[in-house]
């Protein structure tokens, strides 16, 4: 069964069926654990055959093909694939060093690839920096979440966006715009807009830096860790913006340490591995120990991966 429930085709396809054809590129993805993974021991035996690309009927919102970055002579992302699609959630996951934000600092321009294709919305792009990024309709909220704790809500969500009417702030607009976001987040624990952000929590810290990256008609949303260091009553509501973000339209792309968090919230998985993507899987088609083992050992009883 689909998880998203959008009446797409599985996004996993067993090995024995045809394979999906090659991009345009002559590359395919990663390989997808899907259902190669259901005798982990025989697996590990190395006694099944490999896996197979994942094949989506909808064109993602964001798609990365064979992207490579290094920092003098240590090569951080060697040939990575990835793509977020259309009201998903896709889990990036790894283990620290295995190359996630330097993959995320890519994806917002702050940082150029060094080889690749950069592909939005089925077309190729440019991306040379954060506005650039923000034009596309790309947003990144990062784990440090970039709040100022000595304005209020309202502020922060239009911090160097602000709206003018001549040559005044328009105050009423931006309030409003600031209520109808939080409103349709379905976040009602903020009270006023006009509270400083020194007053908040951390789950509503959290709420403000994911209403501002959705406040300018996004597309894909970047959440690195946006549960770190929350209690467990705010992390549930941090999560549960998070899936209505997707049931939105948006493509989400979920940056997580927390198993539980990513298999409560995602669509899809996709696993670094020392700088390599080592998978690209359904959430439904693994479990928890397949997920830890791709993040450890880059393998899940997989013979081998296509290089």
């Amino acid at each position: 069964m689909n998880p998203a429930g959008n009446g797409r085709e599985p996004v996993a396809r067993p090995i024995g069926f045809p394979a999906l054809p090659d991009g345009p590129d002559g590359a395919s993805g990663p390989w997808n654990a899907a259902d190669t993974l259901t005798d982990h021991d025989r697996l590990a035996r190395g006694g099944a055959a490999r896996w197979e690309p994942l094949g989506m009927s909808v064109t993602p919102a964001l798609d990365l093909r064979g992207i490579g970055k290094s920092y003098g002579s240590v090569k951080v992302l060697d040939d990575v694939a990835f793509s977020a699609y259309p009201g998903e959630v896709t889990a990036l996951v790894g283990d620290n060093g295995a190359g996630k934000t330097t993959l995320v600092k890519c994806i917002g321009g702050i940082h150029p690839f060094d080889t690749g294709e950069y592909r939005f919305e089925g077309r190729p792009v440019r991306v040379g920096s954060p506005r650039d990024a923000t034009r596309l309709g790309i947003e990144i909220v990062h784990q440090d979440l970039a709040l100022c704790e000595n304005l209020d809500i309202v502020e922060n969500l239009f911090l160097g966006r602000e709206r003018r009417r001549g040559l005044a702030l328009d105050e009423d607009t931006m309030e409003e715009m600031a209520r109808t976001t939080l409103s349709g987040l379905s976040v009602r624990t903020m009270g006023s807009v006009r509270r400083r952000i020194s007053t908040l929590s951390g789950g509503q810290r959290q709420t403000v830096a994911i209403a501002r990256a959705v406040l300018w008609d996004s597309k894909v949303v970047v959440l690195d860790e946006p549960a770190a260091a929350l209690g467990v009553a705010q992390t549930q509501q941090v999560l549960e913006i998070v899936r209505r973000l997707a049931d939105r339209g948006l493509a989400v792309v979920l940056i997580s340490h927390n198993m539980n968090d990513v298999f409560a919230v995602s669509d899809r998985i996709a696993a670094l591995y020392l700088g390599r993507m080592v998978a690209q899987v359904s959430t439904a088609d693994v479990t928890h120990r397949q997920v830890v083992e791709l993040i450890t050992s880059g393998t899940s009883g997989e013979p081998g991966k296509r290089r």
